[in-house]
């Protein structure tokens, strides 16, 4: 063996060592990785086209603010429920939970909108804070006030950058914590949030006559 080839000694060693199980190693990643492939090629894309088709009208159903239509069907066309139930694992499933949550909401079956909310997930942050502002919702309702509070801060924190809804979310919280928890330090902290926070909004101003009520400071500071 030349000097040149000693610093490969160890490589060489090794490979020969372990070379077959390196190669079963490699192979075992191969097949995995083209199982993943097909499945999401010829399985999941093709459950997601047809999940998105059946979804078209309930979302027309539920534009229209019919709500039993937009949950179970008209017979001829699937319902969020058959929707969530046939296309399981789909992105378009996911989605009519959201929906599926929100309908039960205006029927007033809160149990059953929190079940569905809680199921539901998404990277649009925009409309996760809305899925956990309907949560508070539906925690409000069903007099479970804490977790509506949770939920109504957890809308107004997780995007902050939305100057129209998160304001919303937030001056719900602290109104929700006024006048339904009495919780007078909650609200004034949350309040307080808000002036700081969205110093231009609507709720700003409601927030600087909701602490001159409570106290905090004059109207005319």
């Amino acid at each position: 063996m030349t000097e040149s080839q000693q610093p490969l000694t160890p490589v060489i060693n090794f490979w020969n060592k372990y070379s077959k199980q390196i190669s079963l190693f490699a192979l075992v990643i191969i097949a995995l990785v083209a199982a993943w492939y097909s499945y999401q090629q010829f399985y999941q894309l093709p459950r997601e086209k047809k999940a998105l088709e059946a979804i078209f009208r309930a979302e027309e159903y539920y534009r229209k603010d019919s709500v039993a239509l937009a949950l179970n069907g008209d017979g001829q066309n699937l319902g969020f429920i058959k929707v969530i139930e046939k296309y399981s694992g789909t992105q378009t499933s996911n989605l009519a939970c959201f929906y599926a949550g929100s309908c039960f909401l205006k029927l007033g079956d809160n149990a059953k909108a929190i079940s569905y909310l809680e199921k539901f997930s998404t990277s649009s942050k925009i409309t996760q804070a809305r899925a956990y502002k309907l949560l508070g919702d539906a925690y409000a309702d069903s007099g479970k006030n804490d977790q509506a509070l949770e939920f109504y801060k957890k809308a107004a924190a997780h995007f902050e950058e939305d100057e129209v809804n998160s304001p919303e979310y937030l001056f719900m919280a602290a109104y929700f914590a006024d006048q339904v928890l009495k919780n007078t330090s909650e609200a004034t902290s949350l309040y307080e949030q808000i002036r700081k926070k969205y110093p231009r909004s609507q709720q700003s101003f409601d927030a600087e006559k909701n602490l001159a009520r409570l106290g905090v400071y004059s109207s005319n500071d």
